[in-house]
């Protein structure tokens, strides 16, 4: 009775069981984002596989081809009949293996995923076969099953990514900018497993061949030569947890995140905690604002980790993180001591060198003048802020004559322009102060240049202005292969800029000239930072115009802790407020603040 009533419910009723390919489809679209997210899972089988040699092949980076060839131990035609089933895995057997899990796939998704939404070509042949088993499958459905000789291991071939889900393949970003995930994810695999020999290939072109080897040389081979003396290793060892790996000199830091590497148990995670951790055994050595380079490997025990609580297996979850927190910082702390890693910047008298950076700009003369300058130099909303700055500037300017406080200053002897400049200062060599008729500007001399130069840089690319400066000796340049088809996409982009660049060969580039700038670093450095932000910035899907202008106007600007003279100072001020936009650098960060006369009074109240 039970029975019948719930079958007429069911015909009756709106809701209804999906198909199983509409449903293989949706549930694909967690674990198969892009291109890139392919690469990861077949990367990650063949490493399960127990493969010694891993070819990667793609075209049109991955949306065209995508293809993983591995010496692994294969399948049996049993087990490649059915490895395109969902959860169907070799990985785990009973609820306790979850708890347990020593492989990087385990739910049996990945395959039956990307079968879903792909033309997907399987070879393969254990040791012990004398033939190997072909499958052809197609949106998840299989065309031909057969044997066929090949070598032993696997080969994986994905044709056409997303060709039955245009909605999604639509939404792909650019060639170069899903090469970039690619190979970040190739490297978030080949990193931790040096004993393995990987090879990379796009549109034909090798980007990477790697012998199998040690740690290090893997770092060098893939970060470039140039980091060999650039990076300490990290060595420390108890029976609860395993650290090794390195660490970079100060010389490697980037004021953005980059290149910094957790792997557990050879597993790439993302952990800001665990990032914490390292910039903390890094505090005294580097500036705050910077980040430290850093591939560290955690080997623990597996029933002391959680890896199943995200689709692309890249958090986790310890059973004892702050622990785990306190290994990392003090085996960073130690590797940093060890190789005698000193502070590069002396943070116990900072506020004492800033202070007298500041006051060497800064000029006045009477009593009643002082506080006011106080209050115009600094931000109105920490009491303590405002104590210690008064505490300061009355420790490093008195005139004990005059009884007077004075602070020195070149602007007695200011030629004529600057007689005619308005009178602003600086502080901590980072902000301009001005007046302004209803009370005070603050001006952050980063940001505001950042926008005049990003907007110097527009026209000349709107107007095809050609500015270049020769060099006198050709610099050859190498590029990381990942930024190669983004540097040779922009050639025509950057002759309207001033460079001239010209190929020389697989990942090399001769550099005849540049745009009249000065750089403080190398050609090589400045190119490659370039490239990189100009790389981030394409997820944003700008246009390439706009691209470029925010990239030259990131790197060519004034830095914090840059100090200014008081020319300079109103020739920001001058150029800033000539710009179309004021008020905000191409990312949307402010350049100036203002306070009002009302707010220094409210501090004076009782």
């Amino acid at each position: 009775m039970m029975a019948e009533k719930i079958e007429q419910q069911t015909v009756s009723g709106s809701i209804r069981v999906l198909p199983t390919a509409l449903a293989n489809q949706i549930a694909a679209g967690e674990v198969i984002q892009r291109p890139a997210s392919v690469v990861k899972e077949l990367l990650e089988n063949a490493l399960d596989a127990d493969a010694s040699q891993i070819q990667l092949i793609i075209k049109d980076s991955g949306k065209t081809l995508i293809q993983i060839v591995d010496n692994g131990k294969g399948m049996s035609p049993a087990d490649a009949s059915i490895c395109f089933e969902r959860h169907s895995t070799s990985k785990i057997r009973t609820s306790d293996d979850l708890f347990q899990i020593r492989s990087f796939g385990f739910r049996g998704e990945a395959l039956a995923s990307i079968a879903a939404i792909a033309q997907v070509e399987l070879l393969t042949k254990t040791k012990q076969e004398d033939l190997g088993t072909y499958i052809l499958i197609e949106g998840g459905r299989i065309k031909k099953s057969e044997q066929r000789p090949t070598a032993n291991g696997t080969s994986i071939t994905v044709r056409n990514l997303f060709f039955n889900v245009p909605a999604r393949r639509k939404f792909l970003k650019s060639d170069p900018v899903e090469l970039k995930h690619i190979l970040e994810e190739f490297s978030r695999v080949a990193i931790p497993n040096p004993g393995i020999h990987f090879s990379v290939y796009h549109n034909q072109n090798e980007l990477y061949h790697f012998q199998g080897t040690n740690m290090r040389q893997r770092i060098v081979n893939y970060f470039g030569k140039t980091i060999n003396d650039q990076i300490v290793p990290v060595s420390e060892s108890t029976d609860f947890i395993s650290i090794s790996g390195f660490v970079g000199k100060p010389e490697l830091i980037k004021k953005s995140r980059g290149d910094q590497y957790f792997f557990v148990n050879r597993r790439f995670i993302k952990s800001n905690y665990l990032n914490h951790a390292v910039k903390i055994a890094f505090e005294n050595v580097i500036p705050s604002d910077h980040y430290p380079f850093y591939v560290l490997l955690i080997e623990i025990d597996p029933g002391l980790i959680d890896v199943n609580i995200h689709p692309t297996k890249q958090e986790v979850k310890f059973e004892n993180e702050r622990l785990i927190y306190n290994y990392i910082k003090v085996s960073v702390k130690h590797a940093l001591g060890k190789y005698s890693i000193t502070p590069s910047i002396d943070f116990d008298s900072e506020h004492a060198g800033i202070l007298e950076s500041s006051a060497s700009q800064i000029g006045i003369s009477k009593v009643d003048r002082i506080s006011s300058d106080i209050a115009r130099g600094i931000h109105g909303s920490e009491r303590d802020k405002w104590i210690d700055f008064y505490k300061e500037i009355g420790a490093h300017a008195q005139d004990h004559n005059e009884g007077q406080i004075i602070l020195s200053s070149d602007w007695s002897d200011r030629d004529s322009d600057e007689e005619n400049a308005m009178q602003c200062f600086q502080i901590h060599d980072s902000y301009i102060i001005s007046p302004i008729k209803s009370g005070w500007m603050v001006i952050d001399q980063s940001s505001a240049h950042e926008r005049i130069m990003y907007e110097k840089y527009l026209l000349m690319l709107k107007e095809k202005q050609m500015v270049s400066q020769a060099s006198l000796f050709p610099e050859t340049i190498s590029l990381d292969p990942k930024n190669v088809p983004i540097l040779e996409d922009l050639f025509n982009d950057l002759k309207f800029l001033g460079f001239q660049i010209e190929k020389f060969g697989t990942n090399t580039f001769v550099v005849n000239g540049l745009p009249a700038m000065e750089l403080d670093m190398s050609t090589h450095d400045f190119l490659k930072q370039f490239i990189e932000t100009y790389a981030k910035n394409q997820e944003l899907q700008m246009e390439i115009q706009e691209n470029l202008a925010r990239s030259m106007a990131h790197q060519l600007k004034i830095r914090k802790g840059k100090t200014l003279t008081n020319l300079e100072m109103n020739d920001i001020i001058d150029r800033l407020f000539a710009c179309e936009v004021p008020y905000t650098t191409p990312g949307g960060k402010k350049c100036f603040v203002t306070f009002g006369l009302d707010e220094l009074e409210k501090r004076f109240r009782n």
